[in-house]
């Protein structure tokens, strides 16, 4: 019986993979390795453009980064576990900003390799329940307080964040401090409390141990 003409091409998208490693080893050597690992063992469907815009975030940050220490852990079964989660999320993810974050959370591990891998998969199902707007409101308690060129002066923590965050609305501050709280990245009961201006402007304790992980996991170094 003769061969059926191939009306539908065949699916290259896991060509597309690799040839993405591929790229990816010509500029950062030490990481087409394992990115190949992971690629070539997963499959992304038409949403693999979602990855490759997260890959070359990561290629764009690191490809003048040296490090042995990161050579070395990139090699691992635990950073390719890692990877392959996180750019199984990236995929799923409509959100550019939110892509972004993880395109973040490699780039950081990889320059800051330690710590457990529960942990940092903790950090990142975390990363996966936050909006952009909580990890912004995070950065901006994280902020160090401006010199004050004079003693006195009143003010309040939600004066201060929401002038750090652009004027945000106070419904809008008031959900997402609570939602931190709640979450225990943050310990700010005092949102609204009047202050002395140099207690108002130093919000750095109200982030918990967790909550600065976290923080440092998810943004640009």
């Amino acid at each position: 019986m003769p061969k059926e003409p191939d009306f539908v091409p065949e699916d290259t998208r896991t060509d597309q993979a690799l040839e993405l490693a591929g790229t990816v080893a010509s500029v950062v050597p030490w990481l087409g390795g394992p990115l190949s690992a992971v690629l070539g063992g997963m499959s992304f469907g038409r949403k693999i453009d979602r990855v490759k815009e997260v890959v070359n975030g990561i290629v764009a940050d690191l490809h003048e980064f040296r490090s042995e220490v990161s050579e070395r852990y990139v090699q691992t079964d635990e950073f390719q576990d890692l990877l392959e989660v996180t750019l199984k999320r990236a995929s799923e993810e409509r959100n550019e900003e939110k892509r972004k974050i993880y395109r973040d959370f490699v780039v950081n591990a990889i320059r800051r390799p330690g710590g457990s891998y529960d942990d940092r998969l903790r950090v990142l199902r975390t990363l996966e329940e936050l909006s952009p707007e909580h990890l912004r409101l995070l950065s901006a308690m994280a902020q160090d307080p401006p010199k004050l060129t004079h003693a006195g002066g009143i003010g309040s923590p939600s004066q201060t964040l929401s002038k750090r965050l652009g004027g945000l609305a106070r419904e809008s501050l008031d959900e997402l401090v609570a939602d931190l709280n709640a979450r225990r990245l943050t310990n700010l009961q005092s949102l609204h409390t009047t202050m002395t201006a140099h207690g108002a402007e130093d919000l750095r304790s109200a982030l918990t141990p967790f909550g600065r992980m976290v923080l440092e996991a998810g943004t640009k170094s």
